[in-house]
């Protein structure tokens, strides 16, 4: 049975996850991990088998020649983090989300994947929770009736939630591409974070298919009482929800709070369900094994599915900054995080509901 050799940069929580879980799957091999803090490497490298380890990232891909190249880096390397991989000979490269931090970078990585000819995966593997899949199983059955509307909220930040909603979202509407999409956005504390974006943005999309996408992330997003975050601030972050409305019912998911719909033949459903990375990882690695074993499988968190919701996110932020609807897809770049910094009104953002006063107190 074939292997793949694999290597993982970042050994922070999510560098963690991905290398844990590389190594517990016998179709990867990890030949070796990277952080620019030697500190965390040298407690990382025995959890893994001990592979070899640098604190530079070039110097190691190049030494190894990995197969999958995994980065779990901040955001703001995205770009070059992609070229290394495709110029490393990998075959396929994994990633975090955000795609990018501008659209300008995000059309790059899109332009050096496709001349590569190279697979890609952003993790946005909360899908693989039963809870959301059972919501994609109700909208897939047809038991909505005719789907109208997609809408997904999050308290946390749009830096770290907003690619989750429409990702997910997406996924219930199909995947099908967007026509236009208009947002706003206010609070300007976590403009500052490496973690970059306005406190709260909300906005809406409109799909080619006349679906309308609804989406409400940050400080002023609605509160999710389902999930009581007030003994556990950790809870915060996952006060969640997604879902699909039809014309005969809706379904909805809460990311630690289960599933339920209603729907005209089947009444009130509900059922379990909650963010777990020791349930969501082994699955979202294995199909990276799938893709690379046969093209026909592709990966449900496949770049091009990724890069859709990111072009998504993008118009939401530029419209914040210039005003009115933007056109999908992008056709040029731009940097919507500076044009963001510099008009974003300078006043406090407001929050809905008192666990946020933590997080943006700016």
């Amino acid at each position: 049975m074939k292997t793949y050799r694999v290597i993982v940069v970042g050994m922070g929580k999510r560098g963690m996850h991905h290398a844990t879980t590389f190594v517990a799957n016998p179709r990867f091999q990890l030949v070796g991990i990277c952080d620019i803090d030697q500190a965390r490497l040298a407690a990382a490298a025995p959890k893994l088998g001990n592979p070899k380890t640098s604190t530079d990232a070039a110097a190691l891909a190049k030494e190894v020649k990995a197969d999958l190249f995994c980065f779990c880096t901040l955001p703001n390397l995205r770009l070059p983090m992609i070229k290394l991989g495709i110029e490393t000979g990998a075959k396929l490269i994994a990633f975090e989300k955000p795609v990018a931090m501008s659209s300008t970078e995000g059309i790059a990585i899109k332009q050096a994947l496709d001349k590569a000819g190279i697979k890609a995966v952003v993790s946005h593997q909360h899908r693989y929770g039963e809870h959301y899949k059972k919501v994609k199983e109700i909208v897939a059955s047809g038991a909505l009736g005719h789907v109208h509307t997609v809408y997904g909220t999050a308290t946390g930040w749009a830096a770290h939630m907003l690619s989750h909603l429409i990702d997910y979202t997406s996924w219930f509407n199909n995947y099908a591409p967007a026509a236009w999409a208009m947002g706003q956005a206010a609070g300007r504390g976590k403009l500052a974070d490496l973690h970059t974006s306005p406190d709260y943005v909300a906005g809406v999309v409109h799909f080619q298919n006349g679906v309308r996408g609804i989406y409400d992330c940050g400080a002023g997003a609605p509160d999710v009482p389902e999930i009581d975050a007030s003994k556990e601030q950790k809870l915060w972050w996952r006060k969640c929800r997604m879902g699909a409305q039809g014309s005969e019912g809706f379904a909805e998911v809460l990311t630690n709070g289960g599933w339920r719909a209603v729907t005209k033949s089947g009444g009130y459903q509900s059922g379990p369900g909650t963010m777990d990375y020791v349930e969501d990882m082994p699955p979202y690695i294995q199909e990276m094994c799938d893709w690379l074993d046969d093209d026909k499988r592709v990966h449900p968190c496949a770049f091009a599915h990724a890069y859709q919701g990111f072009e998504i996110m993008a118009a939401l932020y530029r419209s914040a900054a210039e005003g009115g609807q933007i056109a999908l897809p992008l056709t040029a770049g731009v940097d919507e995080i500076a044009e963001l910094k510099e008009k974003v009104p300078a006043r406090k953002v407001l929050f809905t509901i008192p666990e946020s006063a933590k997080e943006y107190p700016a």
